[in-house]
């Protein structure tokens, strides 16, 4: 996971062909020397009518007797450039980074990681906050959530019970941690749920206050 994105509002131009240049994941090594590029992604110029491109099939051909041609390239946060050897025209083009995605992916990472951390001390706190933000994340680590789960009755806070009902889990093990955990909460606080709406009420309640069902 990325921990610096100030290379997601960089806009970079190609000098050949005047075009903006396409954030891409960089190749494993650097094709030239089995090196690594020193960058997890690269800023490619896509264009399939710049010149560079264009002109560098003969030049290959010519030179090494390859069918390739070349792509202008650069690191994010240097001007220096370079141009990458590429096979064919589609090269890279299914490498794009798609900046949102990335953006909501490393806020989701530094939430969890926060919640992580305050997950040591939440009994002590009282703090629910960073269970829930754990369990209603699906891309949390598996074991952190697991962890999680096992403090709901610790906590004893009726307030998670909405919350977990309402949220799918595609971990089905978790799942039913959380339901046995929202059982025995239930029982210590001497409630339950409406079988007819959900809403919780009192343990020996005859009719529910919510729905006015008879139960």
């Amino acid at each position: 996971m990325f921990q610096d994105l100030s290379f997601l509002d960089e806009v970079k131009i190609c000098p050949h062909c005047q075009q903006t240049m396409s954030l891409c994941e960089a190749p494993p090594i650097h094709v030239g020397d089995g090196l690594g590029w020193g960058s997890d992604v690269l800023f490619i110029c896509l264009n399939d009518s710049c010149p560079l491109f264009l002109k560098g099939w003969q030049q290959i051909e010519n030179q090494y007797g390859h069918h390739a041609s070349y792509r202008y390239m650069e690191v994010p946060g240097s001007p220096e450039g370079n141009c990458m050897m590429v096979g064919n025209a589609d090269a890279f083009k299914a490498c794009i980074v798609d900046r949102e995605e990335l953006k909501n992916q490393n806020a989701r990472y530094r939430q969890e990681k926060e919640a992580t951390q305050k997950l040591k001390s939440c009994i002590a706190d009282h703090n629910l906050e960073p269970v829930m933000a754990l369990l209603l994340n699906e891309g949390a680590t598996r074991s952190v959530r697991d962890t999680a789960a096992g403090y709901l009755v610790e906590l004893n806070d009726l307030a998670c019970i909405d919350p977990l009902r309402n949220h799918t889990f595609r971990d089905t093990a978790l799942e039913q941690k959380v339901n046995m955990a929202i059982t025995e909460l239930l029982k210590i606080n001497f409630k339950k749920e409406c079988p007819h709406c959900l809403e919780i009420i009192k343990a020996q309640a005859k009719k529910c206050m919510h729905c006015k069902e008879d139960l």
